[in-house]
């Protein structure tokens, strides 16, 4: 059985289960994932909030380069460099989902 939610019940999962995950805009960024991947694949995405929040997370560019140390910052000169440098290894990594204030959405690797 299968029930057809829009943003606003998605929205209310998370924050029943896991208010604390994503923000509103990266639960935006997430919504719009999920609809994209529905329609390029055809078939319809299950609601697993916790499976959710255990493969994907939002943070800031900061903590996601301390979190894998495999991206090299050290020939950034600037913040903006850095942040362009941790966007490009999302990218690359097919992990990129989405850019909120502040961060990113990720794929976790």
């Amino acid at each position: 059985m299968k029930q057809t939610i829009g943003f606003s019940e998605f929205q209310d999962a998370f924050k029943s289960l896991r208010p604390d995950n994503f923000s509103l805009q990266g639960l935006g960024v997430l919504w719009d994932y999920f609809e994209q991947y529905e329609n390029d694949c055809g078939f319809e995405v299950e609601l697993d909030v916790i499976a959710i929040c255990c493969d994907f997370s939002e943070d800031g560019w900061e903590n996601i380069a301390k979190s894998y140390d495999w991206i090299d910052l050290s020939e950034c000169e600037t913040e903006e460099e850095k942040i362009e440098e941790v966007k490009k290894c999302l990218e690359e990594n097919g992990a990129l989902v989405g850019e909120v204030d502040g961060g990113f959405i990720y794929r976790d690797f």
